[in-house]
């Protein structure tokens, strides 16, 4: 199996557990209804161990063009082999978010609620902030890429690395995942999110573009900070990678901080003017 084709069907298999979950607590007349957070957090990690299970011997199952940065960054992958990886996951996880859609198909009609079915495809935050959103992506896929290159630096029994790394998705979503859903995965929620756009999902309201860059540019931040940061911290290997990473990572928070501010700093006017105006 080519390696593209093992990313774009472990991909495929990741939303599949992934985005199955999902739908299989939130969909009116599912059975798993209501089934709660610590259950998503498992479909989650087990979904990602049996990806990786069924792909790692290939491609070593990235399925998460964060991952693919992280380890670019940290010298244990080839950037020309980035564009591939990440156009293969961009594609798998479209078709496993088809695939959960076809599955669930007489679900769609009778769930009322569109942002329940919009959750089933991709993130959003439970409190809308900017600058706190981005901070909970940058941080999760930061804790997963520092996590995936731990993990490896031990040995395991034959096998069990997999299951480990699955664990290591389960800790994030238990610990960190509330806020934002924890995308931590630019394929994972705009593959989907494209997929919501397309499909003919009964009922389904907006696919929320606005919010959509949120869990792409976090991700990319978050990951690409782990790899340098492994690099220089754990091996004492710092390049000049580590500190452009680094202040554009800041930069970018910096900016959505003041324009968050300055929003907050409108809305508070438009209040007082309405308040005088009465």
């Amino acid at each position: 199996m080519s390696e593209f084709l093992a990313e774009l069907i472990g991909t495929a298999i990741l939303i599949i557990f992934g985005a199955g979950v999902v739908a299989n607590v939130s969909l009116k007349k599912s059975f798993a209804l209501n089934g709660g957070w610590i259950v998503i957090s498992f479909g989650w990690g087990l979904g990602v161990a049996m990806a990786v299970y069924a792909v790692g011997q290939f491609s070593g199952a990235h399925l998460n063009p964060a991952v693919s940065l992280g380890l670019a960054f940290n010298g244990d992958f080839s950037w020309s082999q980035v564009p591939l990886y990440v156009t293969a996951q961009m594609i798998g996880a479209f078709i496993g978010a088809t695939i959960v859609w076809l599955h669930f198909l007489p679900h769609w009609k009778v769930t009322e609620d569109s942002g329940a079915k919009l959750g089933v495809f991709s993130t959003g935050p439970a409190i809308p902030h900017h600058f706190s959103n981005l901070l909970s992506e940058i941080i999760g896929t930061f804790i997963l890429v520092i996590g995936i290159l731990s993990i490896g630096a031990n040995d395991f029994t034959e096998g069990l690395n997999p299951f480990i790394v699955g664990m290591l998705i389960v800790a994030i979503g238990l610990s960190l995942g509330g806020t934002t859903g924890y995308a931590i995965n630019p394929a994972r929620d705009l593959g989907p999110r494209i997929a919501h756009y397309l499909l003919p999902i009964a009922g389904k309201g907006s696919s929320n573009w606005g919010y959509a860059w949120v869990p792409v540019l976090g991700p990319v931040l978050g990951g690409s900070l782990g790899g340098v940061f492994y690099k220089g911290f754990f091996t004492n290997d710092f390049t000049i990678w580590f500190w452009l990473v680094l202040g554009i990572t800041l930069l970018c928070l910096l900016f959505l901080f003041l324009v968050d501010k300055k929003e907050l700093q409108s809305q508070k006017t438009e209040q007082l003017s309405a308040q005088r105006g009465v």
